[in-house]
C-alpha cells in the first residue's frame, strides 16, 4: 500500500512539473510546434488592427530579399537586395541591376542598409552596408559610391572591421538631422561584445560623411550608444529624438523585442537586462514585445507622432502610438497578409511603403514575392 501511494505521489509531482514548464514556455512552445504566432488581443500594449478601409497597393514585385530602399530626386527607386545587387527602378517600371563586388550573403548577412547623402542631388553619394568574407571570417563594412547613369562608381571605404556572423549583423544606415551617418551593428553572436565599448559590435555608430569621428561622440570613437543586441531600424521624430528597433533574445525562449529612444553614450543593457529589468547605468526600452511574443522588428519610419516598423517573425506592420502619461500602445496591421515585413519608409509622396522578405529562407513565399507595398498612413488615424 505504501509503495502504491509513493508511486502516485511521484506521478503527481512529475505531472505538476510538466504543466508548470509548459505554462512557463507556452508562447515559445506554440511557436515551435505551430509556426507563425497570432498576436494576443492585448499584451505589452499590443492590439490587433481592425482597419477596414485599407487599400494597400503593390508597387513593385519580383524582388529578391530587398533590405532597404531610397528615392532618387528624379523619381527612381533604389533597392539593396541581400544577395549583393543594387536595383534601380524608374517610374515606368524599367529595372537595372548592379552588382556590389565582394558581398557575401550568409544567414542574415549580405547587402543590407542603404542611405543617400543629404546633398545627394549635387554630389550623388550613396552609402551601403554589407557583409564580406574577411581574413577572420564574416565581417561587415560601410562604403560610399557615386551613383552615375551607368551605376555605382568611385568606391570609397567609410568604416571596416564590424564583426559579422551568420546571425546579428545589424545593417541599418540613416543620416540624422545633424548631418552625420548613423549605423546599427549586431552583436555578431557574441553577446559580451555589446558591453565592450572597444568593439564595434552591438552598437549604434555615428560618423561624419567621410568616415571620420565627430568631435561630439561620447567616447571619442565611432561608438554613439552600446548594449544593443541587433538594432535594425532608426527613425527621428519631430522633436529630434532618435528611435531604434531591436531584436530581443532568440531560440525557443524568444521575445522581448524592443523599441528604444537612443541617446549619446547610453547603455541599453544587452545581455545584462531585458524587458522591464533595470540595472544601474542601463536603459530599459520604451516598450517591448514581452516574453511570449516576437516582433523581430525591421526598418522604422516616423509619421505624425507614431513610429511604424516592420515585423519579420511577427509578420505585421507595427505602429507604436503614444498615449497619455508617456505610455505606448503598439498596433499590429496586416498581420499575416503579406508575410515578413522588412523595410518601412515614408515616401516623397507622403505615403507609407514597406517591403516583404519572404524569400530570405525563413518565410512562406507568396506569388509575386518579394514586393514593395504602398499604403496611405492616414487610414491608421
Amino acid at each position: 500500500m505504501r509503495n502504491v501511494k509513493t508511486r502516485i505521489f511521484r506521478i503527481v509531482i512529475v505531472v505538476a512539473v510538466i504543466v508548470g514548464v509548459g505554462y512557463a514556455f507556452r508562447g515559445p512552445l506554440i511557436r515551435l510546434f505551430f509556426g507563425s504566432q497570432a498576436p494576443p488581443a492585448s499584451q505589452q500594449g499590443l492590439t490587433l488592427s481592425q482597419v477596414s478601409d485599407a487599400d494597400p497597393t503593390v508597387v513593385a514585385e519580383g524582388l529578391d530579399v530587398p533590405w532597404d530602399l531610397a528615392w532618387l530626386p528624379e523619381g527612381d527607386l533604389l533597392f539593396t537586395e541581400r544577395p549583393g545587387r543594387l536595383v534601380r527602378i524608374d517610374p515606368d517600371g524599367a529595372r537595372r541591376s548592379f552588382a556590389i563586388e565582394g558581398v557575401r550573403e550568409a544567414g542574415e548577412g549580405g547587402l543590407l542598409g542603404l542611405a543617400l547623402h543629404p546633398e545627394f542631388e549635387t554630389n550623388r553619394w550613396l552609402y551601403v552596408y554589407y557583409t564580406y568574407e574577411g581574413d577572420d571570417g564574416l565581417t561587415n563594412r560601410v562604403e560610399r559610391y557615386r551613383l552615375d547613369d551607368d551605376g555605382p562608381a568611385d568606391r570609397t571605404l567609410i568604416i571596416d572591421g564590424i564583426p559579422g556572423n551568420f546571425y546579428h549583423d545589424g545593417g541599418c544606415l540613416e543620416f540624422g538631422p545633424d548631418g552625420y551617418l548613423y549605423i546599427t551593428t549586431g552583436d555578431a553572436g557574441g553577446s559580451s561584445r555589446s558591453q565592450d565599448r572597444g568593439s564595434l559590435a552591438g552598437k549604434i555608430l555615428r560618423l561624419a560623411p567621410d568616415g571620420s569621428v565627430p568631435d561630439g561622440n561620447p567616447f571619442g570613437t565611432a561608438v554613439y550608444s552600446y548594449g544593443h543586441r541587433n538594432a535594425q531600424g532608426l527613425a527621428w521624430d519631430a522633436d529630434g529624438r532618435l528611435w531604434s528597433t531591436e531584436h530581443g533574445r532568440s531560440g525557443v525562449a524568444s521575445g522581448y523585442d524592443e523599441l528604444n529612444v537612443v541617446e549619446a553614450g547610453a547603455n541599453y543593457g544587452w545581455p545584462e537586462i531585458q524587458g522591464d529589468e533595470t540595472a544601474a547605468g542601463m536603459r530599459a526600452p520604451v516598450v517591448h514585445s514581452g516574453p511570449d511574443y516576437t516582433w523581430a522588428p525591421g526598418g522604422a519610419a516616423y509619421w505624425e507622432g507614431r513610429v511604424f516598423f516592420g515585423g519579420l517573425r511577427g509578420e505585421a506592420l507595427y505602429e507604436a502610438r503614444p498615449l497619455r502619461r508617456g505610455a505606448i500602445q503598439v498596433h499590429a496591421h496586416f498581420h499575416g497578409e503579406f508575410g515578413r515585413i522588412r523595410a518601412v519608409r515614408i515616401g516623397p509622396d507622403g505615403m507609407l511603403y514597406f517591403t516583404t522578405s519572404n524569400r530570405d529562407g525563413r518565410g512562406r513565399v507568396r506569388e509575386g514575392d518579394d514586393k514593395l507595398v504602398r499604403v496611405d498612413p492616414a487610414i491608421f488615424r
